[in-house]
C-alpha cells in the first residue's frame, strides 16, 4: 500500500507524544510523522523530524505545515493528549475522502476521562458554519493539494486565527466532510459543565484573539459575497400607535424561585415615559402563575396565559408583541435575571433614538443565584460594533443581553418558535437591513444556577443546539449574498 499522509502531532515532550507517534506510525499509509514544537518543548522522538513553531494556532505554523506536505493527505491531531486510532480508521478516513472528493474529513470519536469512555459525537459541516469554535474533534484530514492550495493565499499574519483561516479557505474550495463513525478516542482535559464553557468566546482575557477571528471570518464573507457594508435603513419611529413607549416581555414557565424577583426588577423601572410589563406564562405548574397574580393590582403588569399549547419561547415573544397593550420598543428580561437597576429601561429605550437601530443589546454581568459576580464577569459582546458587527454577528454564538426592539419591525420579521436560537435568528435577519444600537455599560444581572435551561447539557442537547444555530447561519448567509447580488 501506498504510503499516502503526512502526519503531524503537537509535541511538549517524548512522554507525552510517544504513543500517538506509535500509534500513527502503525497504519501503512502514513509516510511521515513530524512533531510541532514550541520553545518550550523538550526532547524529540527517534525517526520523527521537529518543526518549530510558535503556537498550534498561528498561521506560521500552517505555512510550515504545507511545506512539509509532499503526501496525498495532511493529518493533523490537535491536542497534546494520546491519540487512540480505531483499527482500519486511518484507513477508513482517507477512502471516504477520496470517494466524496473532500476537501477536509473529520468523525465521530470517544472521549476517555478518569478512564470512563464516552461517545464525543460531532455535527455536519453548513455552508454557515461560521464559528471559530465548531467542534471537529482533534483529529482533522485534509486533502493536501487543497490544503497547499488554501494556504498558498494565506494574505494575513494571524497568532491565533491561523487554522480558522485556513479552514475558511478550504471551504471554499471543497466540502468539509464528516463522517458519523467513531473513528479514534483522545482524552477530554477540560471537564467543566457546557454551560461554564458556552462564555469562553467572550472572556475578556481572549479579547486579542477574538479580534483575529473576526478580521479571518470578515475576509471570508468578502470573498464569499455575504459581506455586508455598514449602511443602514433610517428609523423614523412613527409607525403604529401605542398606548405606552415601552413594554417589558417575561416570558415564564416553572419559575417560582426566581420570577418574584423579575417582575420586581421591571415595575421599579424609573422613566420619563409609560410602560408595561407582559409576562407570558405559558402552562406554569410549579406556583409560577399564582406568584405573578400576587402583583395582580399593578395595573402595569399584563399577564397572558397562551391556550396554545405548542409555543416555545419564541412563539410567546409573538404573542406578547402582538398584543394591543404592547409598546412602541419591546425589552427583554428572562424569568431567571433581574435588571441591573431602576434605570435600565430608560437607557434601552435612549439608545433607540440615539443610535437609530431597530435592535438594542446590552452589557450584563454574570453572577451567582444570589447576585454575587462570577466568572467571567461583565459580559459586553464587544464584537457588536456599529461598523462590523452584523458580520462579526455570523461567527459568534449568542447577542448578549438584554435586547430590545422596535416593535414595527419585530412584528414584521416574527420570531421563530422555538426556545433555543429564536433570539439570534431574530438578531441575524434585523441587522441585514437596520443598525443594532450598543449598550457598553451593565444594564443586567444574568444568573446563573442549576435549573438554567443550558446550565449542564449532554452532548447530544448541545449538537442539536449548536447544528440549528448553523442552519440559521446559513439561512442568513444566503439571504445576505442574495442581498449583495440584487444591489
Amino acid at each position: 500500500m501506498c504510503k499516502t499522509i503526512n502526519c503531524f502531532v503537537p509535541f511538549a515532550s517524548a512522554e507525552q507524544a510517544k504513543a500517538t507517534v506509535e500509534a500513527l506510525k502503525a497504519s501503512e499509509q502514513v509516510k511521515n510523522v513530524y512533531l510541532l514544537k514550541t520553545a518550550e518543548a523538550e526532547g524529540t522522538l527517534e525517526g520523527c523530524e521537529s518543526i518549530e513553531i510558535k503556537s498550534l494556532y498561528a498561521t506560521d505554523t500552517i505555512k510550515k505545515i504545507a511545506e512539509k506536505a509532499d503526501a496525498d493527505y495532511v493529518l493533523l491531531y490537535t491536542k497534546y493528549d494520546t491519540l487512540v486510532p480505531g483499527m482500519f480508521a486511518i484507513e477508513r478516513m482517507t477512502s471516504l475522502a477520496s470517494d466524496s472528493g473532500a476537501a477536509m474529513v473529520y468523525a465521530d470519536h470517544y472521549q476517555v476521562v478518569d478512564g470512563k469512555q464516552t461517545n464525543a459525537p460531532v455535527i455536519d459541516y453548513q455552508f454557515g458554519s461560521l464559528r471559530d469554535d465548531f467542534d471537529f474533534g482533534s483529529v482533522l484530514l485534509f486533502n493536501a493539494a487543497a490544503y497547499k492550495e488554501a494556504a498558498a493565499g494565506i494574505d494575513k499574519e494571524y497568532e491565533h486565527a491561523g487554522l480558522y483561516d485556513l479552514r475558511l479557505r478550504i471551504s471554499r474550495i471543497a466540502n468539509l466532510v464528516h463522517i458519523n463513525e467513531y473513528l479514534y478516542s483522545d482524552v477530554q482535559l477540560d471537564t467543566r459543565k457546557s454551560g461554564e464553557k458556552i462564555f469562553d468566546y467572550v472572556d475578556p482575557r481572549n479579547r486579542g484573539r477574538q479580534i483575529e477571528m473576526e478580521q479571518a471570518c470578515t475576509e471570508h464573507l468578502k470573498a464569499i459575497g455575504g459581506y455586508l457594508a455598514p449602511e443602514f435603513e433610517t428609523i423614523e419611529f412613527n409607525k403604529g400607535e401605542f398606548e405606552v413607549e415601552a413594554s417589558v416581555m417575561i416570558p415564564v414557565r416553572n419559575r417560582i424561585r426566581t420570577i418574584r424577583d423579575a417582575i420586581r426588577s421591571v415595575l421599579s423601572q424609573k422613566c420619563d415615559f409609560k410602560f408595561n410589563l407582559i409576562v407570558v406564562d405559558n402552562g406554569s405548574t410549579d406556583g409560577t402563575t399564582e406568584a405573578i397574580q400576587e402583583f395582580k393590582d399593578d395595573e402595569r403588569l399584563i399577564h397572558i396565559i397562551p391556550e396554545r399549547k405548542d409555543l416555545g419561547i419564541g412563539g410567546c415573544w409573538n404573542l406578547g408583541a402582538y398584543h394591543p397593550k404592547c409598546g412602541k420598543f419591546i425589552v427583554q428580561l428572562d424569568s431567571d435575571d433581574v435588571y441591573k437597576d431602576e434605570n435600565t429601561l430608560q437607557t434601552m429605550v435612549n439608545a433607540f433614538y440615539e443610535q437609530n437601530c431597530a435592535m438594542v443589546v446590552g452589557t450584563y454581568m454574570m453572577t451567582d443565584f444570589n447576585m454575587n459576580m462570577i466568572a467571567p464577569g461583565i459580559i459586553d459582546h464587544k464584537e457588536w460594533t456599529p461598523e462590523n458587527g452584523r458580520n462579526n454577528a455570523l461567527r459568534i454564538n449568542g447577542l448578549g443581553a438584554p435586547r430590545a426592539f422596535y416593535t414595527p419591525v419585530l412584528r414584521e420579521v416574527k420570531v421563530p418558535n422555538t426556545s433555543y436560537g429564536e433570539d439570534y435568528a431574530l438578531g441575524l435577519n434585523i441587522s441585514r437591513n437596520f443598525q443594532i444600537g450598543r449598550i457598553y455599560e451593565p444594564v443586567y444581572m444574568c444568573r446563573r444556577w442549576d435549573d438554567n435551561s443550558d446550565a449542564s447539557l449532554d452532548i447530544v442537547k448541545m449538537n442539536g443546539h449548536n447544528l440549528y444555530k448553523d442552519r440559521i447561519r446559513t439561512w442568513e448567509l444566503e439571504a445576505r449574498i442574495a442581498k449583495n447580488k440584487k444591489a
